[in-house]
């Protein structure tokens, strides 16, 4: 990979207009292996890059995979209108890289959320092509009972949509919780499947993305991290 100038590498990496990059290195704010840089035209190359700005450690990184632990009343739209938005949970920069939640949850549902950069990653994930199957844990009002297990396996009508939509599974965890798993993603999917069997959903939380589970992560709530490789691959239908 050619080497990019220092000033275009912090651009990238979401660290301001190039104008204001230069002004940081020429204040001696960044360094790398701990010689500190205040030449612009400086060059490097970029694979496993590491630098120091305001004496924190960044890796570069051509695009930006993340998981959230969502905590309830936080928006997913970038222009939140009732509650804080998803971003305010994320550093500062990742706005400037335009890193978007890969689909959305509504405002009250919690768990895990992707964010990300890349648009090809983006689009790939929301396909309804792809059938990655979503994992929710939803508490209902009424007591759950095995019609309403039955009705969701095999199927309810929503309004505007053509078909009948069912379940990839779904169990009773206990007297007002099921796991139920989806492949669509419709909007509002969970809640309305539950209304048209006649309950009501008065708290929903995702679990798993395929086979990435939240619970193996070690995120509490408003916490984020990196995505491996490996949890990338956890994200490809089985």
């Amino acid at each position: 990979m050619p080497k990019l100038q220092l000033d275009r590498i912090l651009q990238s990496q979401g660290f301001g207009t190039r104008k204001w990059c230069n002004e940081l290195i020429a204040d001696g704010e960044v360094s790398i292996a701990g010689d500190v840089i205040t030449d612009t035209r400086a060059a490097f190359e970029t694979t496993g890059l590491q630098f120091t700005l305001y004496g924190e450690l960044w890796a570069y990184r051509e695009h930006i995979y993340i998981a959230l632990n969502k905590p309830g009343n936080i928006e997913c739209s970038r222009k939140a209108s009732h509650h804080p938005g998803v971003h305010t949970l994320l550093p500062e920069q990742f706005t400037r890289r335009d890193v978007q939640p890969v689909g959305r949850l509504d405002h009250d549902t919690t768990g895990l959320l992707l964010l990300s950069d890349d648009g090809a990653f983006i689009h790939q994930q929301s396909s309804p092509k792809r059938h990655i199957p979503k994992i929710y844990v939803a508490t209902t009002h009424d007591e759950i009972t095995p019609e309403l297990v039955v009705q969701l396996l095999q199927g309810v009508k929503l309004h505007d949509e053509p078909a009948p939509l069912a379940a990839v599974t779904c169990r009773k965890l206990n007297s007002h919780q099921l796991e139920i798993v989806l492949e669509q993603g419709k909007y509002h999917q969970v809640k309305r499947m539950l209304a048209a069997a006649g309950n009501h959903c008065v708290a929903l939380h995702r679990a798993a993305i395929g086979q990435l589970q939240l619970s193996e992560m070690g995120l509490t709530e408003g916490e984020w991290c990196y995505l491996s490789e490996e949890q990338l691959a956890q994200l490809v239908r089985a």
